[in-house]
């Protein structure tokens, strides 16, 4: 075998693999916002949650954006496990779209097509408005491209003459069930090298239709496949959260339950799927003529596809009854880290290893931010408290001190974590911003790191309130009189309704949120501050209190207003106003 058909082989896998990649993800440009819409509201029952799965998966052509989606409406809490565990039986079959489309690549010469094709989709992409049509007809070229050149050189190579390769294929017993455990292990072992199924997939089939390798194991190489295809999500999953981690592995489950019960009716079950497709198992070479023997060897890469879509079929019946138990299991298998959310900084929806799709990443990124926006409300609530602690009255009467230490020390902790979480959030955005999104999906990315730089700085308002009471705390200094408490009180009752509506945007849709709510809130902030600003310098002339306890006072209220500023900066990021 020659230098360059190694090359050209290896060539046309990688033009198969990226046409695969490039395809997917100009179809979740075109449909990812429309298709997460779809994932949330279809899955009410184990039967439609299967269903949304394989349309969605068949659609975007690729299983691991629809876990990831499903994972993400699982933190999210949209999606209960048992409802992702049915989507994801689903994207197993619809997964199984891709490998109808090899074996047409296949069995007929498609490539003198993909020219046109090419040609087509380049003018898309210069017209703007469909350039993610032109992407897909591209990624659609490539794969088409790549089997077709696959195909060619499996011919090239003579692999059913290759007496080396013929030899080593049939030094396995074909009866031996050890033979069948042989290749199914080299089909999983090959999957998680090449981390394309797709690509093993491509190269048993040439195998097969060459007529170097047995269907039987073949078909072995296929089983393989499922396997190795799971061990990499889960090895992906091991950095994710605890939900991801156990849909990984309710999926890599699904996928060995059915082959381990397929090899007790291994034989007859590939015999049922050749007799469907009109495959002579018994027709041997030399039995026939050649041209009928071709014939019947160029229906190979179609009995792979059916073994292939029919092994998902029976399984998710057999096992979409036992959706609880499987339940069960996984959450038995991998139990919750014992953490303290609260006070150690970690990001509960943003994972390293799981996010393949940039288009839907920013989903995930999305609930992040809601959840830092959460923790930030948290904070203030806090500073809330503090302020409550600080009163000389209560300190005497309940003996607080460690108490009002431990809980400043709390709030300056959560200074540092909203410190981490922004930069995180943004490291992570800015490596899903290189990728090649939509516009929409853009604009979405600048608006979320205006959110995060806003939110922080909402973190920094409660930090600068937390030293300012603890710094008239600790210097003893005069305490504020009755009606300064009252006033840091109402002030700080507003800021907070103001936090409440912004994380209320942040969990609902911004198409049912009242944005004049929280324009309203802020109005009555700025007055309620000019009106206090006046009297405070009333009252230090009439000598209610010293121009020290005015100032303090004041840092305070006026700390309340900028925090009150910040949080319409979010809102309107969330909104897209500005």
């Amino acid at each position: 075998m020659s230098i360059g058909i190694i090359l050209k082989l290896l060539g046309s896998l990688a033009l198969l693999m990226f046409g695969m990649k490039s395809m997917s993800e100009a179809l979740q440009k075109m449909a990812g916002p429309q298709l997460r819409h779809v994932l949330g509201a279809m899955t009410t029952n184990r039967f439609t949650g299967m269903l949304t799965g394989m349309l969605v998966t068949a659609s975007v052509q690729s299983s691991t954006a629809t876990t990831v989606m499903t994972v993400s409406f699982v933190n999210a809490g949209l999606l209960t496990l048992a409802q992702a565990i049915s989507v994801i039986m689903g994207a197993n079959i619809g997964t199984t779209l891709t490998a109808w489309i090899m074996s047409a690549g296949m069995s007929f010469d498609i490539t003198s097509a993909v020219y046109p094709a090419f040609f087509l989709g380049i003018i898309l992409i210069y017209l703007k408005k469909y350039r993610y049509i032109g992407d897909f007809l591209f990624g659609l070229s490539f794969l088409l491209l790549g089997l077709g050149t696959l195909r060619m050189t499996g011919t090239e190579m003579h692999l059913g003459e290759n007496q080396a390769l013929l030899d080593f294929f049939a030094s396995f017993d074909p009866d031996s069930f050890l033979t069948t455990l042989i290749f199914l292990f080299l089909g999983g072992v090959m999957t998680f090298c090449v981390q394309s199924s797709a690509a093993v997939m491509a190269i048993t089939m040439i195998l097969c239709s060459s007529g170097a390798l047995p269907i039987y194991q073949g078909i072995a190489l296929v089983m393989g496949e499922n396997i190795g295809t799971t061990v990499t999500s889960n090895l992906a999953a091991l950095s994710a959260n605890t939900q991801a981690r156990r849909a990984a592995l309710a999926h890599m489950f699904f996928n060995v339950f059915g082959v381990v019960w397929i090899l007790f009716v291994f034989r007859p079950f590939v015999d049922a799927v050749c007799g469907m497709v009109g495959y002579d198992v018994e027709m041997v070479k030399g039995s026939v003529s050649t041209s009928v023997f071709l014939a019947n060897a160029a229906k190979l890469s179609f009995v792979l596809a059916a073994f292939h879509t029919c092994f998902n079929v029976v399984n998710t019946f057999i096992l979409i009854w036992f959706i609880p138990q499987i339940e069960r299991f996984v959450c038995w298998v991998i139990k919750p880290k014992k953490v303290d959310e609260e006070e150690d900084f970690r990001l509960h929806f943003i994972t390293s290893g799981i996010m393949k799709t940039p288009e839907l990443s920013v989903l995930e990124a999305q609930k992040e931010i809601q959840h830092f926006s959460e923790r930030m409300q948290r904070m203030f609530g806090m500073v809330r408290e503090l302020l409550t602690l600080s009163s000389s009255e209560t300190n005497k009467k309940d003996n607080k001190a460690g108490d009002f230490n431990k809980l400043y020390t709390r709030i300056e902790k959560y200074e540092g974590i909203s410190d981490n979480m922004e930069l995180e959030i943004a490291k992570y955005l800015d490596s899903v911003s290189d990728a090649h999104l939509s516009d929409d999906t853009k604009a979405k990315i600048r608006a979320m790191l205006r959110e995060i730089s806003e939110l922080e700085s909402i973190g920094d308002a409660c930090f600068n309130m937390a030293r300012t009471i603890s710094r008239k705390y600790n210097a003893k200094a005069d305490h504020f009189v009755e009606k300064q408490y009252e006033h840091i009180h109402q002030m700080m009752e507003l800021t907070d309704q103001s936090l409440t509506q912004m994380n209320k945007l942040m969990i609902g849709r911004k198409e049912s949120f009242d944005v004049n709510r929280t324009f309203n809130i802020e109005h009555e902030i700025n007055n309620y501050r000019n009106q206090l600003k006046a009297q405070n310098i009333n009252d230090i002339n009439n000598h209610e209190y010293t121009y020290g306890v005015g100032t303090i006072y004041m840092d305070l209220i006026n700390e309340c207003e900028k925090l009150g500023d910040y949080v319409v900066n979010v809102v309107e990021a969330r909104m897209g106003l500005r």
